[in-house]
């Protein structure tokens, strides 16, 4: 599917901003833990989040939608004396988050997902589980996987080698899947809603922090509590529409029920710091997490220099925060995101063949991008670009072309379901031009 967009000026409205995909696929990964029914509100019901649902209906579990409200049972099938197979489609999240429950449960299982998904390196997950005591074979440190029925040990320590909130997610199922008592050592704090949502739901997980850093102690004899779990709405999925207003001309919106963790939200001081008018009201805590409404108003954003200790918590902000650049007088410099290459796409690289075409000038090396803004930059003739199969890629450019005058096309936007189902309505409310072929 290909979409494009134009020049677009003076967007104004209010929008609720869909649920948060990470959230809604740790709910029903961990509540699939619990020993009791609970229902999930807010769910994203989007590609990526019905992908775990299923692997989870595969590992035998009940799970009901209704309308817009999922239901888990507290039954489950006997799948223990056969082998299970899961395919998670294109989340990497939702696979590398099942690979640590599936690993604790000592069952015979094969993990796989789509051509894109196959190609994502696994090894980071893989070594730590099998010197956890799984049994994990790999088509070259690639999906497919297959789990042989293992036993894990009852005590592990691991030093994150890198900040990865999908990493520690993993091994925190794994542990409390196999009633393991497991320290984390953080270097770099990571996005923390997987511990947020675990001691939501009772369980014996302490943080002790210090300089840049924290260790996560996750304790045996966890007993989970069934509690009803509440999804706040996706900040990645507001970052469009607060880039969309903040380079656009006399736009002003607000985005109701955006979860801001502070492990989450780091875009929005960036953001500020580059000028952006950007406002937090009606703040509250949902299901131990922040959420608030954000206000959003036309900006005259300037470059600035992100560090790299920044990056773990902008990590999916990457793409439509380079669009912000590249309306923002003077050098925008973002160091150490080298793992934006091993992401949907090399994503690095996406933006980099995307920039050429909007004519934007820019130097990268492996990790890095130094994106030199320009508040005038147009382009005078149809430009196309694609989107690498990736949708935080296609999402960002179709954003970009609300300052154009000609229209930008995206090639490969049916990905864009994997975590904004309604973007294009939610941008048409506003008076965005964007819109399908």
């Amino acid at each position: 599917m290909k979409a494009s967009s134009k020049r677009s000026n003076n967007l104004q409205g209010t929008v609720s901003c869909p649920g948060d995909k990470s959230i809604s696929q740790r709910s029903v990964i961990i509540g699939s833990l619990l020993e009791e029914d609970i229902q999930i509100s807010g769910f994203l019901f989007a590609e990526d989040p019905l992908s775990t649902i299923g692997a989870l209906r595969n590992l035998g579990h009940e799970i009901e939608i209704n309308d817009d409200m999922v239901l888990l049972k507290n039954t489950r099938k006997n799948i223990y004396d056969k082998k299970v197979f899961c395919n998670l489609g294109n989340s990497g999240t939702g696979f590398r988050l099942i690979a640590g429950l599936i690993a604790g449960q000592e069952i015979n299982a094969e993990l796989t997902g789509d051509d894109s998904l196959c190609k994502r390196p696994m090894n980071r997950i893989i070594n730590p589980l099998n010197e956890m005591g799984a049994k994990i074979e790999s088509n070259k440190g690639c999906a497919p996987l297959i789990f042989n029925k293992s036993q894990l040990v009852k005590e592990f320590l691991y030093e994150m080698p890198i900040a990865s909130a999908q990493l520690k997610s993993c091994l925190l199922l794994a542990a409390i899947s196999s009633n393991m008592k497991l320290t984390l050592h953080e270097k770099k704090v990571s996005r923390d809603h997987t511990e947020r949502m675990l001691k939501y739901f009772g369980a014996n997980l302490t943080t002790k922090k210090y300089e840049g850093g924290q260790d996560i102690i996750l304790d045996t004899n966890n007993k989970l509590r069934g509690k009803d779990y509440s999804v706040v709405g996706d900040f990645s999925s507001a970052s469009f529409l607060i880039v969309a207003a903040l380079i656009t001309k006399d736009s002003s919106i607000t985005i109701k029920n955006v979860g801001i963790n502070e492990t989450r939200c780091t875009l929005i001081e960036i953001l500020k710091i580059m000028g952006a008018d950007i406002n937090i009201k009606n703040r509250s805590i949902c299901c131990d997490e922040e959420v608030a409404d954000i206000e959003v108003s036309s900006s005259a954003l300037s470059g600035i220099s992100i560090e790299e200790e920044s990056i773990p918590k902008i990590i999916d902000e990457i793409p439509i925060l380079s669009i912000a650049a590249c309306f923002a007088e003077g050098e925008t410099s973002i160091t150490g995101a080298g793992e934006l290459r091993f992401k949907e796409s090399d994503r690095l690289m996406a933006i980099e063949e995307g920039l050429k075409r909007i004519g934007v000038s820019y130097k990268s090396s492996d990790d890095s991008i130094v994106i030199m803004g320009n508040r005038d930059l147009n382009v005078s003739k149809e430009v196309n670009i694609d989107s690498f199969g990736d949708h935080r890629i296609a999402m960002s450019f179709l954003i970009a072309g609300l300052r154009f005058d000609s229209e930008v096309h995206v090639n490969d936007c049916k990905n864009i379901d994997t975590s904004f189902p309604r973007f294009f309505e939610t941008f048409a409310s506003l008076g965005a031009e964007i819109k399908t072929a």
